[in-house]
């Protein structure tokens, strides 16, 4: 007996469904941008836990206690990033120390520069000066003063705004450090919960296993692969700084590696940061050139070359949906946006991939080729 297809709504309906569906996903996007200080510390718990997973489960093969093992795990990496500080804690205050002598040499080359006779911009800007003393004057006001000091421009305001956002970014790392010890110290508990929330049918509870394994995998493939190639790059870093006899160079490998865990931002801050260092010691601007060129070709064969084929094969997924994701979750929490973009659009795939309802989601997510060969297979099932 042939399935009765169910009738299709009124247009009128079909036209308020979507309007909900619409303000549904606006009132969502508000309110994960508004309870960004709440979400943000929970989403990088939840993935570090994951991707502790492994870790905590060999311990607890060797009879270790999972709140022990937990606590062992979370210490150790506390305690190798602190190691890595202080050993390093000589180079960095020394280049801490450099920034005055460097601001100062980017001042006098960008004075020499403005020495140089004006181009049709100078002369744009000098008349559009001489247009705010002229509106000034005949509008009774003061006319500013040709050397008095600028206010601070949208750099140093910039830096300022990181500065103050540093605590809160400390404070973020440790709620979710503890969230994260919470997690694998339950280990199947809260996996289990969400198994029973799935739903009384044994499919539905089968299709959330399925849906929490691949979660695991996916998270735990992309943080290996990312530790990789973040690996790579700093080494590749630190050995063309090294070439060129630029100081600190080990300093700015593991700089280079820990900023490219946000994508394409990371390798542009630290191409700059290297060329910044380079014309400093040397004040050549060539040779900064040089090796800020070095540098990026190395992080885009590394970061952009390797990591798009790395995570093509682990995820297959769409390039272009994954840099459009980027940019969504940049909007939406900033730098932990970047950093914890991808695993979030790998965990939505891994669940459209497992509910028959969100296919064309997955469709849209996969790459090309899977979705082409799974719409040129759904030809034949239609026309049955």
């Amino acid at each position: 007996m042939s399935k009765v297809p169910e009738p299709a709504l009124p247009r009128r309906q079909r036209a308020t469904v979507t309007a909900l569906i619409v303000l549904a996903t606006l009132a969502v996007l508000t309110a994960a941008k508004l309870a960004s200080a709440f979400l943000v510390p929970v989403v990088v718990g939840m993935l570090a836990s994951y991707s502790l997973k492994p870790l905590v489960g060999w311990l607890e093969r060797l009879h270790v206690h999972r709140a022990l093992g937990s606590a062992v795990v979370l210490l150790v990496i506390a305690g190798l990033v602190g190691g890595g500080v202080f050993l390093l804690r000589d180079d960095a205050v020394s280049a801490l120390a450099n920034l005055p002598d460097a601001a100062r040499k980017i001042r006098l080359a960008a004075h020499e520069n403005a020495q140089e006779p004006p181009g049709p911009m100078g002369h744009v800007r000098e008349a559009a000066a001489e247009l705010n003393r002229a509106a000034a004057e005949a509008t009774g006001g003061r006319t500013p003063a040709p050397n008095a000091s600028p206010p601070p421009n949208a750099l140093q305001r910039w830096v300022s705004d990181q500065s103050a956002k540093a605590l809160d970014v400390v404070v973020d790392i440790g709620i979710a450090g503890l969230l994260a010890y919470f997690l694998l110290a339950a280990g199947d508990t809260f996996r289990r919960k969400v198994v029973h929330l799935a739903g009384p049918t044994l499919a539905a509870r089968r299709i959330t296993v399925e849906i929490l394994d691949e979660i695991d995998a996916q998270v735990q493939r992309y943080l290996m692969t990312m530790l990789v190639l973040n690996t790579l790059i700093g080494i590749a870093t630190w050995a063309i700084l090294l070439g060129f006899g630029v100081d600190h160079a080990v300093l700015w490998g593991v700089f280079a590696a820990i900023v490219h865990i946000i994508p394409y931002a990371g390798s542009a801050l630290t191409i700059v940061m290297t060329g910044i260092a380079t014309f400093v010691q040397y004040g050549d601007v060539v040779r900064a050139l040089g090796v800020a060129a070095l540098v990026g070709i190395g992080a885009t064969l590394i970061g952009m070359g390797l990591s798009a084929w790395m995570l093509g094969r682990a995820f297959r997924m769409n390039a272009v949906a994954v840099f459009v994701a980027l940019l969504f979750f940049g909007w939406l929490w900033g730098g932990w946006g970047l950093i914890v973009g991808v695993p979030l659009l790998a965990v939505a795939k891994t669940t459209a991939d497992r509910i028959p309802a969100l296919e064309r989601l997955a469709s849209l997510l996969g790459d090309n080729q899977r979705s082409t060969a799974a719409a040129v297979a759904d030809v034949p099932r239609a026309k049955t």
